[in-house]
């Protein structure tokens, strides 16, 4: 029997602890909500013409590849902190002062956030790319035949 408990591992092991789960239950695979939202994008872009498909592919790869603006924020956040070192050090280590132990929690919360978010978006373009790319694919070898 499989437990369900808070774990630090990925969305990998997440789906396939509900894939035992289901299984066990006797419940079919489709009823999983990865499994759904997956399928629902790929009956969109089945409906979509194989050109339009190719430019959404491109769009996506930029997207995967793209710098983007968290990491242009994360890599240049510091520097502007380092260029401002010196005032920066005077308003927070004022006289008795907390004000850096609220600037260091606000920092270290939105650089987490930050790259939290920024692997997640990659991710799902991922998901997308490869999507696409087997649509087309599977075109390309319908029309070949």
């Amino acid at each position: 029997m499989v437990k369900t408990m808070f774990s630090l591992r990925g969305d990998a092991h997440k789906i396939y602890l509900k894939l035992i789960r289901a299984s066990n239950n006797k419940k079919p695979f489709k009823s999983i909500k990865e499994l759904i939202e997956v399928e629902d994008i790929q009956k969109f872009y089945i409906s979509i013409d194989s050109e339009t498909l190719k430019k959404i592919y491109y769009c996506m790869i930029k997207e995967k590849n793209g710098s983007g603006i968290i990491p242009i924020l994360i890599s240049s956040a510091p520097w502007l902190f380092f260029l401002f070192s010196k005032q920066l050090q005077e308003f927070l280590f004022k006289e008795g002062s907390f004000l850096w132990v609220i600037f260091v929690f606000a920092y270290i919360t939105i650089l987490t956030v930050s790259v939290i978010l920024h692997f997640h978006e990659k991710s799902w373009a991922s998901v997308h790319i490869e999507i696409i790319q087997e649509i087309l694919h599977e075109r390309k070898q319908k029309f070949s035949e």
